[in-house]
């Protein structure tokens, strides 16, 4: 259900999502709770909160990819 097509783009949408959701909370003494507007494409990148990322994740490396035909000479 939260698995990706690909771990690497699972990992870039966690290296997108989790500082833009600690950013979010760690600006509103600077900018209000304008900062929490922050929090809706990062839950968007994550698909809900960190842990859904994190089991998206296991799903993710768990699922067996089809192997790749061989280019055999």
């Amino acid at each position: 259900m939260f698995a990706s097509r690909s771990v690497p783009r699972h990992l870039v949408r966690g290296a997108l999502g989790l500082p833009m959701l600690v950013a979010a909370f760690a600006l509103v003494p600077w900018l209000g709770p304008l900062a929490l507007l922050l929090v809706v494409p990062a839950v968007v990148l994550l698909r809900g909160c960190p842990t859904c990322w994190a089991l998206g994740l296991a799903q993710t490396c768990a699922v067996p990819r089809p192997a790749r035909p061989s280019t055999g000479d």
